[in-house]
């Protein structure tokens, strides 16, 4: 065992020489690379698969023996100064590495597909591996100046994904947000770091934890220095993870390919605010009012998140909230001392959220391959409707895993979900009412999520081809009925062909032209790149490929068993306290488990039905039936157009407007913070350039001016010298009479 310990230094980097290859490649033989193309792939998911099963083997024994194996290296040693580098294996370590390579090789075998037709296809999968690597190199950090180091190359491949498509102008701004506001939370975990170390003289954990403890027992430091720099490392996570008011990025990620949403948005990157919290908790337990401030950022970010989920129109950033939400519960969780409870939920909701990002990337790959159907319709759930017939694989493990989320038993994310909710009714009476209450919520988005993408024959489109507006409600799917007549007038959003002179179809007709292969074959897919290969086009949108179904198949076993390894039916069969058992003993936590079914029965019963009242709310709104009033965009469609509104109407508007306009904190930042910040900066050029400069350049434009004027009276005659002499001579006498007498 301890030789399988020596060798787990391999961990972060066997990901590794893919992009390097790739890169060089490129460089030197890039024909030859592009060619074989599809052979990267291949190697970046069987590198990060012999990761994943050397965490596995790594886990395995840490539950058989509950130990905890750290290896450093000296790096520099100065004086009194010494920094070590090195690897730390513990039950932590191995959640994460786990959670990691099993998503990780489900995404990468996912975007063989979805990227195929992508000229970027081999700087995807370099992107992704070195991804991998700094992901995993962070989760096995044994000091916190390591930690920082894999932290930030982490930042560096979220500005890298999120900007895949940086043509893009939308694309390559959502990149730059992100970087700027994770330059926020880092700089202040930077500061963080630079604080305990000047307190405790070691960034080693295990010597910091100690340190520091001895300190605060003998009641040796400043509390308040102490607490501003506990903060300034929370602030890293606050960015990392999305937590309020450093959330803003995390909604317009959405931009970059599908894939990377599901992995490092969903399961991965933003979990690794999660991690560093957990990792340093031993320090945040003993610390005054911290632990407090932790979770009062979980309970603002529980409630924030759901709610401006409620409105969102775009499926994967409706998605993007609830997984802020979800981020809010863990850090919740953290802040109360339910260290196994957070752990639970990050790795219930990794493989369920997973599932259901993968889900709307075939949504999204079967209506970008209709006719006439552009991307930025393809993510609009408002255009959709009626999918389930079409998609029914995609639409069963989508609604697994909404089900899964809303806390619905026995999907993986009750049992987590319903350990924090428990949890929060002995720490704060009132942060349970929110989380009970977004429990709720949460049930009524994401199905509001799933009936307006799969269920139903109505869809709302205001405007037509011609610009003209049309009646919002129709009473067809947008798909129409197959081998009916098709017109304007049962297909409202004109996805028709009629042919062209050149061959190529045109859009919004009165006629239908069969389709057949020698069509198909002419058709330009909107995302496809030019000279590169077409994909299938039709009328309808149609399943995904076995390459991008076989993931989604297998994160529905994960969603459906995963929660059962959290069961504590007794100390014995407790698979996770017994995984957990080095770090619950850490934090002085009792790991004896075992279960009050008649207790948690009562408790699920409760939570049960707050989320089957979410969803009935959600089926009274969204039910796929023909109504005057379908959902909240149609109410808030007609209280705008409505001659009077009372006041629910008015209730309504706001909370719709709330919502769909990101709790106007967007908004604010621009305003405030961007436009206040350009307006601070032209202040201060003009202080610099008209006082700072202007006062020597001021003083040399005089002296100039009075040396042209002295630069005159020197002509060189001496009786103009003597003419002046006299005359000043003169006027200085007269003063000084006048002054005297």
């Amino acid at each position: 065992m301890e030789q399988t310990y020596q060798y787990a230094w391999i961990i972060p980097f066997l990901p590794l020489p893919v992009p390097m290859l790739i890169g060089l490649g490129l460089l030197l033989f890039p024909t030859a690379t592009k060619s074989l193309r599809r052979m990267w792939a291949f190697q970046s998911i069987l590198l990060l698969s012999i990761v994943m099963i050397f965490s596995m083997n790594l886990s395995i024994q840490q539950i058989n023996s509950s130990s905890v194996y750290q290896y450093v290296w000296s790096w520099i040693i100065n004086n009194d100064f010494s920094l070590e580098f090195g690897y730390l294996i513990d039950p932590l370590t191995s959640i994460m590495s786990i959670l990691i390579t099993t998503v990780g090789i489900l995404v990468l075998i996912y975007s063989d597909n979805y990227m195929s037709y992508d000229h970027g296809y081999l700087r995807f999968f370099a992107y992704m591996s070195f991804f991998s690597t700094s992901m995993l190199g962070l989760v096995t950090s044994s000091n916190l100046i390591q930690i920082y180091i894999f932290w930030e190359l982490v930042g560096v491949c979220s500005y890298l994904l999120i900007g895949f498509w940086f043509t893009r102008p939308v694309a390559a701004k959502a990149c730059q947000k992100a970087f700027v506001t994770n330059r926020v939370g880092d700089f202040g975990l930077l500061l963080g770091i630079l604080g305990f170390y000047w307190i405790t003289g070691s960034f080693e954990f295990r010597d910091l934890f100690q340190i520091f403890n001895n300190l605060i027992s003998n009641n040796e430091v400043n509390f308040v220095f102490v607490t501003l720099c506990a903060v300034l490392l929370f602030a890293g996570a606050i960015a990392k993870s999305a937590q309020f008011p450093l959330h803003v990025w995390l909604p317009d990620a959405m931009e970059g390919p599908t894939p990377i949403s599901a992995l490092i948005h969903a399961a991965t990157m933003v979990a690794a605010g999660i991690f560093l919290v957990a990792r340093l908790m031993p320090l945040f337990i003993v610390i005054p009012h911290i632990m407090n401030f932790i979770s009062l950022i979980g309970i603002i970010t529980v409630f924030l998140g759901a709610t401006l989920a409620l409105a969102q129109k775009d499926i994967k950033r409706g998605l993007a909230y609830s997984t802020m939400s979800q981020l809010g519960y863990m850090m919740l969780a953290l802040g109360m001392g339910s260290y196994r409870s957070a752990l639970f939920h990050l790795i219930t909701h990794a493989y369920s959220k997973a599932l259901l990002f993968l889900g709307s990337g075939s949504v999204i790959h079967s209506m970008e391959t209709l006719v006439g159907y552009c991307p930025k319709k393809s993510q609009n759930m408002v255009l959709m409707g009626g999918l389930t017939k079409h998609i029914p694989i995609t639409k069963n493990s989508f609604l697994l895993g909404t089900l899964s989320l809303c806390g619905i038993p026995p999907l993986a994310c009750f049992w987590s979900k319903d350990e924090i909710l428990n949890d929060s009714w002995l720490y704060s009476p009132s942060f349970a009412i929110i989380a009970w209450s977004t429990a709720g919520l949460t049930a009524f988005y994401m199905f509001r999520i799933y009936l307006l993408t799969f269920e139903g024959h109505l869809n709302v489109h205001f405007q037509n081809y011609s610009g003209k507006r049309n009646t919002p409600l129709y009473s067809i799917s947008l798909w129409g009925k197959e081998g009916s007549k098709i017109s304007n007038k049962n297909f409202p959003l004109g996805t028709l062909l009629k042919m062209k002179k050149n061959g190529r179809p045109s859009f919004f007709s009165n006629k239908v032209y069969k389709m057949d292969e020698n069509v198909r074959n002419l058709i330009q897919p909107f995302l496809s790149i030019p000279n590169f290969g077409n994909t299938k086009t039709s009328l309808y949108p149609y399943e995904s490929d076995n390459t991008m179904l076989f993931p989604i198949l297998i994160l529905i076993l994960f969603t459906l068993f995963v929660g059962f390894l959290g069961i504590p039916f007794n100390q014995d069969v407790d698979i996770l306290t017994k995984w957990l058992t080095p770090s619950i003993n850490l934090l002085h936590k009792n790991s004896n488990n075992s279960i009050d079914w008649y207790e948690f029965c009562n408790d699920a019963v409760f939570s049960v039905s707050i989320a089957s009242f979410g969803i009935f709310i959600a089926f009274f709104l969204y039910k796929p039936v023909y109504s005057s009033f379908q959902n909240l965009d149609l109410i808030n469609s007609f209280v705008k157009m409505g001659p009077k509104r009372n006041f629910s109407d008015k209730i309504k508007n706001a909370i719709y407007d709330w919502s769909y306009n990101r709790g106007y904190i967007d908004a604010f930042y621009g305003t405030f913070l961007t436009v206040g910040m350009r307006k601070l900066a032209e202040f201060t050029h003009f202080f610099d350039r008209r006082i700072i400069d202007g006062i020597p350049n001021g003083v040399g434009l005089m002296s100039f001016f009075v040396a042209e004027v002295i630069k005159s009276v020197g002509g060189g005659r001496i009786s103009s010298y003597l003419f002046f002499y006299f005359s000043y001579v003169s006027i200085f006498l007269l003063i000084y009479y006048f002054l005297n007498f």
